[in-house]
């Protein structure tokens, strides 16, 4: 877009950048061909016109919005295919499609294909033998078949255990009887599942020989495949609106006798044979790895969804002009009020932090998916760990986060058009799928009570429990405060282990006191999930400081400057907020304190220049954004009247309703 036509404000503030922009971009999306592939890939599908919305969303039914979002998403896999044909495909055209950035442009209100990717198709691979992958993974990659993932139920999410779907084996016959005996025993929430999935993976109680061996995946067909029509003792629907999300057809699922073959109980894990006996799978968590898979995705999402609202919020910042500093000067840019700058540059660091803790998670992932194929579950555990409380963290984190920038945005942000309250809707959403925060939280404690007493028995630990050896050799003593970046690490460690030691030795006094080991924890539930959030939160600045600093070695000087003043301002702001603990469990002093609120002021002083620089360099186009507030050009008050000028009330000066209701009213005499 040409300079004359962008806001002013908005130019000026790109002056000011210290580092090339194009330089940021290539190290944020992973290199120069990544970044090739993604500009190829967004000029591929948004310039589509069959993705063009004639009415903005917010304005048509929540019937339409569903049949739009069917539309446009079959519209993206035949782009997909095309794309294949010339010879680019890969998995990243599916990640980016299905993510937070390109394919939450598309489709606003979510993929009602969604799941059918990034579960239904990870659990065939993940639980299915070879044999059952050869005959189900070719239908459904090709959209021959459309598929969900259906686990939880009206009655029980994250606590699996106490699923009650069963399916209970029939040697006679050779198949499985699936029954929802009650109610809440209904699948409720699977994406897809509503009316655009016919086939899916159905997490239900297995009973053989009349005894129970607990969960179990089984696939599951539907709807006919050629009428779409749902098959005899099948109950199924879509589950209603929601904040949002109302694209993804969210939907119910009830049994009643139906029956499906043996063989489509996944196997690769757990066995059935035929006369009935049961074999048990090596380690009963291989059957949560798709759940580990898509909380690996999660962090990445909330990283994309956050760079899109700091981006919205930052630009805004910069064209907004709102109350004087110095009484005899004009208006200032919000952007210029210290208060505005703290509620966006910590924002914006999160989002970096968060993107290069999941592409460390991701590494770790791939590292421990291959340790399992060759039978190693040695850190199976480790893994399972750290992305229950950094899908915990990271979700609510960015949430809360969004929510900032929207207020940061002041009354326009409160608008639809501004794309926050979208933004908010979809990443909030991620606070309870896929296991509750609080939950999870309490499982990464469960953990971390394990290594504790293999930390105390001088045992080896994994590396990211290896901070404990050194908490418990410093004799539990306070640790010496330091208020380098290095040292905060430290420190944060530092209040992890203490309210670990705290927590343990709470639940061994309980324990003596005539309470059971599982009573204990529940009573010590409130010091077990902040251990567990102290924990991440360590993990989170020792990952971003060690990935941004192996990233400087092959960075430009000014780059690097800029993105160790966003780590430094992250761990600044985590300090900050730790305070109370860094009191209780280091040497921290009161002129500590105010010494590391003077940092976090000149980190925030020290990015001013740059923060328009910086939300650029994430290139984010602006039909991705969607907002009126954030696009690139800074013409907020053009755009804010153009949208609502498309209004279906705006269509005509005087609404049916004055002549049914206002006028007679007004004319009453009341």
């Amino acid at each position: 877009m040409p300079a004359t036509e962008v806001n002013k404000d908005l130019q000026n503030e790109r002056k000011k950048c210290t580092f090339k922009n194009e330089e940021f971009t290539v190290w944020w999306v992973g290199g120069e061909a990544k970044l090739k592939e993604k500009r190829f890939r967004e000029k591929f599908f948004l310039g589509e016109p069959e993705f063009f919305d004639k009415v903005p969303l917010h304005f048509v039914s929540h019937k339409e919005v569903y049949e739009e979002s069917v539309r446009k998403a079959t519209v993206i896999f035949r782009k997909v295919k095309q794309m294949q044909e010339q010879g680019k495909d890969g998995v990243d055209n599916y990640m980016a499609l299905l993510g937070g950035l390109l394919g939450s442009g598309i489709i606003k209100e979510g993929n009602p294909l969604g799941v059918h990717f990034v579960m239904f198709l990870p659990a065939l691979m993940g639980h299915g033998t070879p044999e059952q992958q050869a005959e189900w993974i070719g239908k459904a990659w090709n959209c021959e078949i459309i598929g969900t993932y259906a686990q939880t139920e009206l009655g029980h999410g994250t606590f699996i255990r106490g699923l009650e779907t069963t399916a209970t084996y029939d040697e006679k016959t050779k198949e499985f009887v699936l029954n929802s005996p009650s109610l809440t025993a209904y699948k409720w929430w699977p994406g897809g599942l509503g009316h655009t999935a016919n086939y899916c993976v159905v997490i239900a109680q297995l009973y053989s020989k009349g005894k129970c061996h607990g969960i179990h995946p089984f696939i599951v067909q539907l709807r006919d495949e050629d009428t779409h029509m749902p098959l005899p003792g099948i109950s199924i629907g879509e589950i209603g609106n929601k904040l949002g999300m109302n694209g993804v057809n969210n939907g119910f699922l009830g049994f009643e006798q139906v029956r499906i073959p043996r063989t489509n109980m996944l196997m690769k894990n757990a066995k059935l044979l035929e006369d009935g006996t049961f074999v048990k799978p090596p380690s009963s968590v291989l059957t949560y790895g798709t759940m580990m898979f898509v909380r690996v995705v999660i962090v990445r999402d909330m990283a994309n969804y956050l760079s899109k609202a700091v981006t919205i919020a930052t630009r805004y910042s910069c064209v907004r002009r709102q109350s004087v500093i110095n009484p005899d000067q004009p208006e200032v840019q919000v952007i210029d009020h210290v208060t505005q700058q703290y509620k966006l540059f910590p924002a914006i660091a999160k989002s970096i932090i968060f993107k290069l803790t999941s592409d460390n998670l991701w590494d770790m992932y791939n590292q421990v998916t291959s340790e399992l194929d060759k039978g190693d579950l040695e850190r199976l555990p480790e893994l399972h760990a750290i992305a229950c409380c950094l899908k915990a963290v990271c979700t609510a984190d960015a949430a809360q986060a969004v929510e900032t920038c929207r207020l940061a945005c002041g009354g326009h942000g409160y608008m639809t058009c501004s794309n926050l309250f979208g933004t908010y809707g979809m990443v909030t959403a991620a606070c309870t799928y896929e296991g509750e925060n609080t939950v999870l939280l309490l499982q990464t404690a469960r953990y971390l009570l394990k290594v504790w007493t293999q930390a105390m028995k001088g045992q080896e630990l994994v590396p990211t429990v290896q901070y404990l050896k050194s908490f418990i050799s410093n004799k539990n003593q306070r640790q010496a405060w330091d208020d380098s970046v290095p040292g905060i690490i430290r420190g944060l460690q530092t209040v992890a282990a203490g309210k670990l030691r705290l927590a343990y030795e709470h639940i061994e006094q309980r324990k003596r006191s005539g309470y059971t080991q599982e009573e204990a924890v529940n009573l010590t539930s409130i010091e077990l999930s902040r251990a567990a959030d102290a924990h991440c939160r360590a993990f989170l600045v020792q990952s971003g400081y060690e990935m941004i600093e192996k990233s400087c070695t092959t960075l430009s000087p000014e780059l690097g400057r800029v993105i160790r003043d966003i780590y430094e301002l992250y761990a600044y702001d985590e300090a900050v907020k730790a305070v109370g603990d860094l009191l209780r469990f280091t040497t921290l002093s009161e002129s500590d304190v105010t010494r590391l609120q003077q940092k976090l002021e000149d980190s925030l002083a020290a990015i001013r220049p740059n923060a328009v620089g910086i939300v650029d360099s994430f290139d984010i186009p602006d039909m991705v954004l969607g907002s009126a507030l954030g696009a690139y050009d800074g013409n907020v008050y053009e755009r804010l009247f153009e949208e609502a000028k498309k209004s279906p009330l705006n269509q005509e000066p005087v609404n049916k309703s004055f002549h049914m209701y206002l006028k007679p009213f007004m004319k009453s005499n009341l």
